[in-house]
């Protein structure tokens, strides 16, 4: 143990919610940091209030929250994700002729860190440096998908925690959970005129070793030209490409 007990302990509770594809009641949590009762629910419910826990009363488990995905996010800024994704999502903007970017998770929006602009091709709202409502975007969609069903419940916890842009795009829980599984069942994400009327774009997730979504890859068209479907493979091997380069895996169904 360290001269910082309580930081340790704190680190390693994050550590332990981190490797699990689901939240984990408060024995297991126990047992796994090898904490006293009290001293873990101490621990968790500090951890609760900053955000960086989600307890899930219901279900009697801890989950980890937006606080955390925040600081996922920026190592995914600072960190080699953006160098290692430049050259793949350019070749992916030569291969298909349309704008490509790359987005991560940053509490219930997405950041876009990437953005390819084909020849010829109109400028998007998604510049770098952009935050748009994640459920109303192609790579939000298809990080959301690849997330827990808990943390996705702890993101949007009722329809107050949705914004529309255009009057389009899920606006309630249940209406995410369909759009999320049908992402799931096809292997990518889609949206048309959520975002900006007249584009769709399309996604896929990259993945960590854990297999835990850190960012998205998308293709954005005109719809008066074409849908965005087409690029859908181009998309998924790209993503796939930089989830290897990350060493991570895409974990079973």
């Amino acid at each position: 143990m360290s001269q910082v007990p309580a930081a340790t302990r704190t680190l390693r509770v994050l550590r332990f919610l981190a490797s699990r594809p689901e939240a984990a009641p408060l024995e297991m949590i126990m047992r796994a940091c090898d904490l006293p009762r009290s001293t873990a629910y101490h621990l968790l419910r500090v951890m609760v209030d900053e955000g960086f826990v989600v307890h899930l009363a219901g279900e009697a488990r801890y989950g980890l929250g937006p606080a955390a995905h925040e600081v996922g996010g920026g190592y995914a800024r600072q960190a080699p994700l953006a160098r290692i994704a430049r050259r793949p999502l350019a070749d992916l903007c030569d291969e298909s002729g349309q704008n490509a970017h790359l987005a991560v998770l940053h509490g219930s929006d997405v950041l876009y860190l990437i953005e390819e602009r084909a020849p010829g091709r109109p400028s998007l709202v998604t510049d770098v440096g952009v935050r748009l409502p994640a459920h109303l975007t192609a790579t939000g969609r298809a990080v959301l998908a690849a997330l827990p069903a808990a943390q996705v419940r702890a993101l949007y916890p009722g329809r107050e925690a949705f914004t529309l842009r255009h009057g389009t795009g899920p606006a309630s829980p249940s209406a995410l959970r369909a759009v999320l599984a049908e992402t799931r069942q096809r292997g990518f994400a889609t949206e048309d005129g959520d975002v900006t009327p007249g584009f769709a774009s399309v996604a896929a997730a990259v993945l960590d070793h854990t297999g835990f979504p850190v960012a998205g890859v998308a293709v954005t068209v005109e719809v008066r030209e074409t849908g965005p479907e087409p690029y859908a493979d181009a998309v998924r091997r790209t993503a796939a490409l930089l989830t290897r380069r990350l060493g991570g895996h895409r974990p079973p169904r």
